[in-house]
């Protein structure tokens, strides 16, 4: 039987597919453009210096997409400005922010491999229906549970305390790093490419199942220990609901930078000729996480792939 393919039916495919090709690289390109186009606004809005006539700056919303002039008077006055009564405020809630994202991030990761590790390499009885479980669970918004995590913490003090607001703070890390485990699933799908003769080995030698997961797990396992490092990083620095409800507005010295930012806009005092001082904000705020992103993509990539492939 002949294979040759007919020259016309050839070029009639090669036809389409560049057609096909073309409309979906267009359609792609579009879409970048309208998804980059409020990133590039909030950017030239950081950096544009405007004066009125009598001299006085213009920090609200204009309707011109691009300054006339730039400068860095934005952010000079972000970092020495005092908001709600707190002396420079914005770096008070980035500390803050800083605070608990980091403690979030060690807590949350820790939780969150030793569950994968259990789920991956332990047999027991519930494993199957806990796993069921927890995807059943992972399909509702974390949001949900926002007002019973409140009384909560308010039944222990740990917010809405008005002689130890400062408690607040540890609230916000409980709720971002208790629930952590049920996330195991990514690292889970890592952890099953691990073969299973290393840990049988280790146990035939006397290992403890910690000891096993500290010197044999966790040195293979680097590309999804820096991604779920990443991802409860992300989570606290970038949120605002769970911050707003349980630190209050009454707080303002240990709000998070989202409220904080927030705040200068649609807070108790509002003041719309902050944008753009609220625009340099949001350009600060998201330097440490691109920065992250763009130094450890290559192991985020690999534990995204591997966990996700076995998973």
């Amino acid at each position: 039987m002949s294979t040759n393919v007919h020259p016309k039916k050839y070029r009639s495919q090669s036809r389409n597919r560049v057609v096909s090709l073309s409309v979906t690289y267009t359609i792609l390109v579009i879409l970048g453009i309208i998804w980059l186009i409020p990133l590039v606004w909030i950017v030239l809005s950081a950096f544009r210096c405007e004066f009125q006539p009598d001299g006085t700056f213009i920090g609200r919303v204009t309707s011109n997409f691009f300054p006339r002039s730039f400068g860095l008077k934005n952010f000079q006055d972000l970092f020495s400005a005092t908001y709600y009564g707190v002396p420079k405020a914005f770096l008070r809630w980035m500390l803050n922010t800083l605070i608990i994202a980091v403690i979030d991030c060690v807590i949350s990761t820790f939780l969150v491999l030793s569950v994968a590790y259990c789920m991956s390499k332990l047999k027991f009885r519930m494993r199957k229906p806990f796993m069921n479980i927890s995807m059943i669970i992972g399909l509702f918004p974390g949001f949900m549970s926002m007002i019973a995590i409140y009384f909560l913490l308010k039944s222990i003090g740990l917010t809405g305390n008005p002689s130890h607001p400062e408690y607040s703070m540890i609230g916000l890390v409980l709720a971002y790093s208790a629930g952590a485990g049920l996330g195991f699933q990514i690292a889970k799908g890592f952890f099953d490419v691990i073969p299973n003769a290393l840990v049988e080995s280790a146990k035939l030698d006397g290992c403890t199942n910690f000891k096993i997961f500290r010197r044999i797990i966790l040195p293979l396992a680097k590309p999804i220990i820096i991604y779920q490092a990443l991802m409860s990083f992300t989570g606290p620095w970038m949120d605002f609901i769970f911050a707003k409800v349980i630190i209050g507005a009454d707080n303002a010295a240990y709000w998070t930078v989202s409220v904080g930012l927030y705040s200068m806009l649609f807070g108790t005092h509002p003041d719309t000729n902050l944008f753009t001082q609220f625009a340099a904000g949001c350009v600060i705020v998201a330097i440490p996480i691109v920065t992250l992103f763009m130094f450890l993509q290559r192991y985020y990539v690999e534990g995204v792939t591997a966990g996700a492939v076995k998973g």
